[in-house]
């Protein structure tokens, strides 16, 4: 029969297990936010919908929002799985998703007749670049295989910090349509070619860090 004193040990073991769960699950909520950068990504959500009509902007950024939760919960649960199916690294995710990013930080910069996407007039983006890689981008991806494969038997919080990460970044983006009412067409131009220097040394990072992780671990 388990004495008073061990009793006392065992609640309070348990009681910090489920301490240690909670910081851990606003730990990696946290982290995923951060990554998922919602403020930095606002001019350029602004920028990829300023061609198109007004009362589609709201319903366009909605469903690309919801795209982009379908795929980072389908990487959470099989993306290494999927990685592994098709023989590709985690490295060449990065160093594909910072190619894609360069290429649309070009657009920005010196923006083609098509606008930022190349997309016809009138015509909405679906997918891409919206909710890939600006949203689920391959950071993201990287963090999300990671955190399933160090501890797989908390699922569950992770879900619940992706998801939460996702309500606060969504809510943020939401508001892409005011800042494009506040700047105008001139200073959304302005703030377009700037966002598109900046995303130049990201991506150029990215694609960095993708191939100096490649020869790391080879």
């Amino acid at each position: 029969m388990p004495t008073q004193s061990a009793y006392y040990t065992q609640t309070n073991d348990n009681y910090q297990a489920e301490v240690n769960m909670a910081v851990d699950l606003w730990s990696a909520m946290l982290t995923l936010f951060l990554i998922m950068d919602p403020l930095g990504n606002l001019p350029i959500v602004v920028a990829i919908l300023k061609d198109l009509k007004p009362e589609r902007r709201r319903f366009v950024l909605v469903r690309e929002l919801v795209l982009s939760l379908v795929i980072l919960l389908l990487f959470l649960y099989g993306g290494q799985s999927f990685l592994n199916l098709l023989g590709v690294k985690e490295e060449a995710v990065s160093i594909a998703g910072g190619i894609i990013l360069f290429l649309i930080a070009i657009r920005m910069i010196f923006p083609p007749p098509g606008g930022v996407v190349g997309l016809k007039e009138g015509e909405e983006p679906f997918l891409f670049p919206l909710a890939v890689p600006m949203i689920a981008g391959p950071s993201i991806l990287a963090a999300l295989i990671l955190l399933a494969n160090q501890q797989p038997g908390q699922m569950i919080d992770w879900t619940l910090a992706l998801v939460g990460a996702w309500l606060v970044s969504s809510a943020i983006l939401m508001f892409a349509p005011l800042l494009h009412r506040v700047l105008g067409e001139r200073g959304l131009t302005a703030m377009e070619s700037l966002m598109g220097m900046i995303l130049v040394i990201i991506a150029v990072q990215m694609f960095l860090n993708g191939i100096g992780h490649y020869f790391k671990w080879n």
